[in-house]
């Protein structure tokens, strides 16, 4: 299964799978021709930037400074925690927020992300599966067809429900932390 995903990834294609939070839309994070499908599948604005997954600390800093506030929260969340950087390098520029140049980057704490970011050796794009504006799908069953028909890929885990819960997102601005989402 991994290997499979890997080959789409590779090839610049889009993939629906389950994540720590919930199901995803994904691709290669530094593949704006991907990234501009992810869009198109989701009716998004290019404007609104998505959320990326990293594999490990270290594979983070290879695309942002992490400030030593967020190592600390990094270290010490037991929840999946995404956090906005700025100044993301080497990430296809059409998935930064082009306002304030930040990008949101999850460290993904579940073992089949985890292993495929890893073997993929880059970040990856991790945006709810809902057409925008739509609610987010608490289970497989709740994706909508226009997704489904959408994606290039499918990750067949045998599971329906991966979270009821989006992950909580923090902006470190200095030594303030600002909640974005909880």
């Amino acid at each position: 299964m991994i290997e499979e995903t890997l080959e789409h990834l590779v090839n610049g294609n889009t993939i629906l799978y389950p994540t720590d939070t919930v199901w995803g839309l994904g691709c290669d994070a530094t593949n704006s021709e991907a990234v501009k499908e992810i869009y198109k599948i989701k009716n998004r604005e290019e404007s609104k930037s998505l959320i990326v997954l990293v594999s490990s600390l270290e594979m983070l800093k290879k695309y942002v400074t992490v400030p030593e506030k967020a190592v600390q929260i990094l270290e010490n969340t037991t929840k999946p925690t995404t956090i906005i950087y700025s100044n993301p390098n080497g990430i296809a520029s059409n998935i930064v927020n082009k306002e304030d140049n930040t990008l949101a980057i999850r460290i993904v704490q579940n073992d089949f992300c985890k292993e495929l970011i890893d073997k993929f050796g880059k970040p990856i794009v991790s945006t709810s599966a809902n057409v925008s504006g739509n609610p987010t799908p608490k289970s497989f069953s709740e994706i909508e067809r226009a997704i489904l028909d959408s994606v290039d890929y499918i990750v067949n885990l045998q599971q329906d429900k991966v979270s009821e819960k989006s992950s909580t997102i923090l902006k470190i601005e200095g030594e303030e932390i600002i909640v974005i989402r909880e």
